[in-house]
């Protein structure tokens, strides 16, 4: 009885996709890009990074809920807003145990990814967080989770490439939403800048999707890379291959008007 109850709070929406929706990345990106986004859906409830809060900070909430541990977390997912789509985005700074072994979990959340190049990932990430390790970079926990959820499912999660997602964003998202059940809404690709609540938490690590009111390219300049940083060089080439091998498994996105592939 139990079993069939959990499958259940996971079932298909009538738009024919899972119930409950999943974003995963390394962190810085863009992720919270594509949240702030789906925050301009009415059709979905949104949660920001419930996992990596609660090994940030101990606890996290759900709607009214406080919980304080990952088997938990996963069940007030499963429970909140029943009858709504629900999608939450997430990072791989930490690692999450809980999640890689619930095989409901895996198997009945439709989880996705969006990946940015190492290089410039671990520049930002460096910036505000001079002590980053190389697990904190996330790639390779990314990997193992991707990895994790293919076993599963035996199916390929869906991979947003962040640039493509610039350059190409009404494609993209186009893509995305056909491929998870959603409907596609062009006027989600643009939104009204500023901090959101759920953000205040990490507010430093989130400033540059507050000041966005779209998928837009901002010039960046950072004085240590990894091409003038040697320690930095060293967690590109430690995490490089992770992200070459989620690159091979990127969303497909329809040819432009002009016809011309788009990837």
């Amino acid at each position: 009885m139990i079993e069939t109850n959990v499958a259940t709070n996971f079932e298909t929406s009538e738009a024919g996709g899972r119930r409950v929706i999943a974003l995963w990345s390394a962190p810085r990106s863009r992720s919270t890009a594509f949240l702030r986004m789906m925050m301009e859906r009415d059709d979905i409830v949104t949660l920001h990074e419930p996992f990596s809060h609660l090994s940030d900070f101990g606890s996290t909430e759900v709607g009214d809920r406080r919980i304080e541990t990952e088997k938990d977390l996963i069940e007030a997912i499963r429970e909140f807003s029943p009858g709504r789509r629900v999608f939450f985005k997430d990072t791989t700074d930490f690692h999450y145990p809980g999640v890689l072994a619930d095989q409901h979990f895996l198997k009945e959340v439709q989880h996705t990814f969006i990946i940015r190049k190492p290089a410039e990932v671990i520049a930002s990430h460096f910036a505000l967080n001079p002590d980053v390790t190389v697990d904190e970079i996330g790639f390779g926990r990314l990997y193992e989770l991707f990895e994790t959820v293919r076993a599963a499912t035996g199916t390929v999660p869906v991979v947003v490439d962040s640039d493509g997602l610039l350059d190409r964003p009404a494609e993209t998202v186009e893509a995305y939403c056909a491929r998870v059940g959603l409907t596609f809404l062009p006027d989600t690709l643009n939104w009204s800048n500023g901090t959101r609540e759920e953000w205040l938490k990490a507010a430093k690590w989130h400033k540059d999707a507050g000041e966005s009111a779209g998928f837009e390219r901002a010039a960046r300049q950072y004085e240590f890379t990894v091409d003038n940083h040697p320690p930095l060089a060293e967690l590109h080439r430690q995490q490089v291959s992770y992200y070459e091998e989620l690159l091979r498994h990127r969303l497909p996105v329809r040819a432009t008007a002009a016809g011309s592939p788009t990837d």
